[in-house]
């Protein structure tokens, strides 16, 4: 698959929100946080231009979190007083309808500040399903089952990158944190969908009966390796779910990312998270360079980009990093990016 449409320079789209969005989305006026949004947006932009980022997100800065997307504008959902890893659980009360577009008009607001088609982050249905479904609730006109969840969902989120690509977006990132748990040598349950279900829902969402030029569908399988991976299972992984672009851990150097590399068939891009977005110091080059010549012995590297493992602010609240933290951890990846491939992006 190599070609032009590689995005050599990406992340995963949650970044650091800055203090005067916070402080305006606290104090709840309308007015004063859409203008706090439309600065903040036009800052975000500059910053990735200015880093030479191959892309260009609105930062989740709209979001309370990587899943709000979904939350904010499909009905069905109850924000409880629980927390699941270190996020607000949501619920399922009825099957999930759409209200609207989820992110087209944000990309289309966004598309007008940079002439590099915006990318768009998206949970996956297959990770709502798993962590917002409750049993307890099937009796009162909540979903029967997470796999009827999933499916639903799966419709809400393939109608939703069918509109995006019809704006203008090219790159497109579903994020399921719980996917690599199912691959591991020793699988641990995951949420309430089962292996197989998740597989299903996931080949659901990401479905498109045509892709334009240069459009790439990705998916986040998790944030971490791993301690040992089933190798039949990870191939199961990849064949099942058909996007163009797995965006995999590679920030640790160990034997497992190197065998979740191994086993992506050839016709799919990688994009390999080479920085730890929660760790303040910068990789050592050699050591990160080291890891990419052995990954590009095993995948060709003109198939592959560069990001961190994992977005920056997940949560608007609970950022990672600083900004300058931040900032730097970028600089570091598109450093990296023109090791290996000098300034052909």
């Amino acid at each position: 698959m190599a070609d032009t449409f590689n995005y050599r320079i990406d992340h995963h789209g949650s970044l650091v929100r800055p203090a005067a969005l916070l402080a305006a989305r606290a104090q709840g006026g309308p007015e004063a946080l859409r203008k706090a949004e439309a600065e903040a947006l036009g800052e975000v932009v500059a910053l990735q231009r200015k880093l030479r980022s191959t892309v260009v997100t609105d930062g989740d800065f709209p979001r309370e979190d990587f899943r709000s997307a979904v939350f904010d504008a499909v009905s069905g959902f109850r924000r409880t007083q629980e927390e699941a890893d270190g996020l607000p659980r949501w619920v399922a009360e009825s099957l999930p309808k759409a209200n609207g577009p989820l992110l087209a008009d944000r990309a289309a607001q966004l598309a007008d500040l940079t002439r590099i088609a915006p990318k768009a982050s998206l949970p996956s249905p297959a990770y709502l399903a798993a962590t917002c479904f409750e049993p307890a609730l099937a009796d009162s006109g909540g979903p029967a089952s997470a796999r009827e969840l999933g499916e639903a969902l799966a419709e809400i989120i393939q109608a939703e990158i069918e509109l995006l690509v019809s704006r203008g977006v090219r790159l497109i990132q579903l994020t399921n944190p719980l996917l690599l748990a199912h691959t591991a040598a020793e699988p641990v349950a995951a949420g309430a969908l089962s292996f197989e279900d998740a597989l299903s829902v996931e080949a659901l969402g990401v479905r498109l009966d045509t892709r334009p030029e240069g459009v790439r569908v990705g998916l986040c399988p998790g944030r971490r390796a791993p301690a040992a991976v089933d190798r039949a299972r990870v191939e199961r992984l990849y064949g099942a779910v058909p996007v163009d672009r797995w965006i995999l851990p590679y920030d640790k150097g160990t034997d497992a990312e190197l065998d979740l590399l191994r086993a992506l068939p050839e016709d799919r891009d990688a994009c390999l998270g080479v920085v730890d977005p929660a760790v303040p110091g910068l990789e050592d080059l050699d050591t990160v360079l080291a890891r990419i010549d052995a990954a590009a012995e095993v995948k060709d590297i003109e198939d592959m980009a560069l990001a961190p493992s994992g977005g920056f602010a997940d949560s608007a609240g609970r950022p990672l990093l600083s900004a300058e933290e931040q900032r730097r951890k970028l600089v570091h990846v598109e450093t990296l990016a023109r090791f290996c491939w000098g300034n052909e992006f």
